[in-house]
């Protein structure tokens, strides 16, 4: 096979040759002993029948486990999640997500009982609205890639010898349930599905909507050319096809990227930013595993050329940052979000090694420093998001890039994974998501994708050859991580229109050099290859990352005066307010202690200046909307430590504005919990002898939470607990709040009091109702999980394992909103470190170019402290700006469609 610019005839060949010559390269790590691995992938297994064992026991058929509750989680029985619960149908999920992991795992029983449960007990007829993209990742994929590894099981004569290629035809049954999705002039399927009625008909209830996301429309070629290539009929991969071309087609063409969002009729782009996270991410994969399956160079080409324009633009080793499609040299964000974390396992495949040895370094040392990856973290590393739904990807670019390297060091960089996810997200009945990686609380839900994908890399990671039951060579990954075999590049080809695509004039042939891996370029015969690159970035956490240089970077470099910064101005300082008025921005004084900034671009002395001044609106936005984030606490956890819980189970709590600071006391507060008489707590408490040195369980209402705290103190509670009596409420779908005073002194209020929504109380509540003694600790973060005497249940049950044992969603938008009741004002804590548009007043129009932002101002008025009204979400800090100048007309022009694209931003949900 030819390679480095001689493009191979058989792409097959290209994925198998990626893992079989790396088992010699060595690096800088003691090697991990064949018995160390063995250890590590039986307790891959065990963890794997911990969450698939309680899926079945507590949830089958229903789509997905709620862990905390050990119930499933059925569609329309549970507040709803927002655009989470898209992925939901009624067709057994989890269970069919996990139909190929059950065989890597040499699950072969379990397998076949699970393939005839789903034949038997599956419907795929439901009156229910679905996302189309998540159905075909997660059911169409699970199907086929179920029926993949049913038909090589058979061929073998060992298993599924009565299999009739069932899971084959409900993959066909759904794939025509999902055609009618794309019923659109362009090509574009419309986002969401009815299962039973299709689309635009008045009982589909869904059929109505304009956008899409890009990676929604293209990530859809892999299972449906299978589904084609599987039956002969070919009518699936030519919509999938279609879908591509016209992503393809509408690309930005000067910097050859395409954005979030884009309208399926008109394919005019709604959401001009573009990165290879959320909302992109698997279109980009898409693009080169077709052409490893399916053989056509035109999608190698457009990945090349992507891959090319997001190496020039988004790439800043070790970080991946969104910009502008149209101004791709301006950065659009100043953050990440986690579902980048696939790409480097994406650049392996690719050959390009050293970039994503850089950028999973990166990631790993912000998960060692939070325990997990946060949903989204600032290029300071800081939580931007605070959610981790157990995510598979960096376990998928660990697997990829050992595989790559044969370096020991991702051996335990994959034993680090398991370490932390038994330790901070094992429950009782199965694994629940991190619902703030800073505190360690849960939330319940345990995704379809966290057995789909991650137990599967993970055993994958740590076996040999030998330890599989059939050559995981042979199949090509989906992005759900579901097995397509390769061989489906040759067979039953469909006649489909040979793509034409548009000259690729701008790219430089050196692009497609690493279209094949070598090893022989790749690594340099180095063994330490991988460490020495990995080497200056294992600090970049703890040190900041370094930063491109920036215009202003350059003014100060020059010897010339940089412009004025937001975190340095002052509205007293006359010298300040001269180089506002020279950027364009006039300061007003309002009545009530407010001062309004507002930027006319026409003003500005030179295009330079306003400029400046844009960038002066941006970061005054930034820097106010982080003061009132400071100004806020952070939520706490209520931590189950008793048996059988053992600390694995970690509520997240509201704080409380008086009371014992738990931030400040390292300990926290543990005690046994007991509900008060009254329930209420809001007269003198009757069971004062129950109370006494325990912590108090309440409910909310009635009378104000201080009051409550009171009484609670008075009678002997070293704590209190306020359970929300809104039945059904729950810290999943509601905003979080912290507890307001009286209005009076509360300095004598010394015990720590919490606020819990109804869900989370009623955990407590059953726990009491099963075990009569029940032990919490109140704290500002969950301590170690294992406490008093859980070590040597856990090994005994590790060691009754052993003898037995021979894989944009989008996070749900929280609003800040003020409430009051009788209990006093509820102040607003966000669980996650952003303002959201919605949380704004836009009713102030500007003009085109004009920018209008209220602070308030503090008392000695050289400082503003929060923002009150913005047009602009501020979300680029570190944008380069191009020094020459242009006609204020043309700066206008762009300031508007930047305007549009901030805004936009500003909506973000991934």
């Amino acid at each position: 096979m030819g390679c480095l610019g001689e493009k191979p005839r058989f792409r097959g060949v290209m994925w198998r040759q990626l893992f079989v010559y790396l088992a010699f390269l060595g690096a800088g790590h003691a090697a991990m002993t064949k018995e160390e691995k063995s250890q590590l992938r039986v307790q891959v297994l065990e963890m794997f029948d911990h969450a698939y064992g309680n899926y079945m026991q507590h949830a089958y058929p229903a789509d997905e486990l709620m862990p905390l509750t050990c119930r499933g989680r059925i569609r329309g029985q549970e507040p709803s999640r927002g655009d989470v619960d898209d992925a939901l149908g009624k067709f057994s999920l989890t269970l069919i997500d996990t139909l190929d992991t059950l065989v890597v795992l040499n699950r072969t029983q379990e397998f076949e009982d699970a393939v005839r449960k789903v034949i038997n007990d599956v419907n795929l007829d439901n009156d229910i609205v679905v996302s189309v993209f998540e159905t075909n990742i997660r059911v169409l994929g699970g199907l086929l890639g179920g029926h993949s590894v049913a038909i090589m099981l058979k061929e073998k004569g060992d298993r599924m010898l009565w299999y009739n290629d069932e899971l084959l035809h409900m993959a066909k049954e759904l794939g025509y349930k999902l055609l009618p999705a794309f019923n659109t002039t362009s090509g574009l399927p419309y986002p969401r599905v009815n299962l039973k009625f299709g689309v635009r008909r008045p009982e589909a209830r869904t059929g109505t909507e304009t956008d899409t996301c890009t990676a929604c429309a293209g990530t859809l070629i892999l299972e449906f050319a299978a589904l084609s290539r599987f039956t002969g009929i070919s009518i699936f991969e030519e919509h999938a096809r279609k879908a591509l071309d016209f992503i393809w087609e509408k690309r930005q063409r000067s910097s050859n990227l395409v954005g979030v969002t884009i309208n399926i009729h008109t394919g005019d782009w709604v959401r001009k930013d573009s990165g290879v996270g959320a909302g992109i991410d698997s279109y980009y994969e898409y693009l080169l595993k077709a052409y490893v399956l399916l053989g056509d160079d035109s999608y190698l080409e457009r990945f090349n050329t992507h891959y090319d324009a997001i190496m020039r633009y988004i790439s800043q080793p070790p970080l991946l940052l969104d910009v502008h499609i149209h101004k791709p040299m301006l950065t659009a964000r100043t953050w990440m979000d986690s579902l980048l974390a696939f790409f480097p396992g994406l650049q392996v495949l690719k050959g390009d090694i050293r970039p994503a040895i850089e950028t999973h370094e990166m990631l790993y040392q912000v998960i060692k420093k939070h325990n997990f990856l946060p949903e989204a973290f600032t290029t300071d590393f800081r939580v931007h998001w605070a959610q981790h739904p157990l995510r598979p990807e960096f376990a998928e670019s660990t697997y990829f890039l050992y595989k790559a390297t044969g370096d020991p060091y991702y051996l335990e960089v994959g034993k680090t994974i398991i370490e932390n996810l038994n330790k901070y997200a094992r429950v009782p009945c199965g694994f629940a998501a991190v619902k703030d990686v800073r505190t360690g609380s849960h939330e319940d839900r345990m995704d379809s994708f966290f057995l789909a994908e991650m137990f599967k890399y993970l055993y994958l990671l740590f076996s040999e050859r030998e330890d599989l039951i059939f050559d995981i060579e042979d199949y090509i990954f989906t992005t759900e991580a579901h097995l397509l075999p390769l061989w489906l590049s040759t067979a039953n080809h469909t006649q489909v229109r040979k793509n034409k695509t548009t000259q690729y004039t701008e790219l430089d042939d050196s692009n497609f050099d690493w279209s094949c891996p070598n090893t022989q370029i790749l690594f340099r015969n180095d063994p330490l290859y991988a460490q020495s690159i990995r080497e200056p970035f294992k600090n970049v956490v703890d040190k900041n990352c370094p930063r491109s240089t920036s215009r202003i970077d350059e003014l100060s470099s020059n010897g010339n005066r940089p412009p004025l910064r937001a975190r340095d101005f002052m509205a007293s300082n006359p010298e300040h307010l001269d180089i506002l008025k020279k950027m364009g921005v006039s300061l007003i004084h309002l009545k009530d202690g407010r001062v309004q900034l507002v930027q006319h671009a026409n003003q500005a002395a030179s295009s330079i200046d306003a400029e400046d001044g844009l960038r002066f609106m941006q970061e005054m936005i930034e820097l106010s909307s982080q003061q009132q984030k400071e100004q806020q606490l952070p939520p706490r956890a209520v931590q189950i430590v008793s048996h059988p819980f053992y600390g694995r189970v970690v509520l997240t709590a509201g704080p409380a504005q008086f009371g014992m600071d738990l931030s400040k006391n390292v300990a926290g507060c543990r005690g046994f919990v007991a509900k008060t008489e009254p329930y209420s707590g809001c007269s003198e408490i009757t069971n004062s002898g129950v109370i006494k040195g325990k912590i108090a369980l309440m409910q909310r209402g009635q009378c104000m939470f201080a009051e409550k705290a009171r009484n609670v103190q008075k009678s002997g509670a070293i704590g209190g607990i306020v359970i929300d009596d809104n039945e059904g409420s729950s810290s999943d779908t509601a905003p979080l709040f912290q507890m307001a005073g009286d209005g009076k002194n509360t300095d004598d209020i010394v015990i720590p009091m919490l606020f819990l929504f109804s869900k989370e109380g009623n955990i407590i509540l059953d726990a009491i109702r099963e075990y009569q003694e029940v032990e919490v600790l109140l704290s500002d973060k969950a301590k170690d999980r294992d406490l008093d005497g859980e070590s040597g249940e856990q090994r005994s049950s590790e060691n009754d394992s052993q003898k037995q044992i021979p894989k944009e969603e989008s996070i749900p938008q929280e609003e800040l909103v003020n409430t009051q009741d009788s209990e006093g004002d509820f102040s607003p804590v966000s669980q996650f470190d952003t303002l959201h548009s919605s949380d704004r007043d836009h009713s102030h129009n500007p003009k085109d170019g004009d920018f209008s932002l209220e602070v308030e101002q503090s008392h000695s008025e050289d400082s503003l402290n929060s923002v009150e009204k913005s047009q602009t979400p501020a979300e680029s800090k570190n944008k380069r700006w191009d020094s020459k100048g242009q006609p204020i007309e043309s700066i206008l022009a762009d300031w508007k469609e930047d305007i549009e694209a901030f805004e936009m931003m500003e909506k973000d949900e991934l």
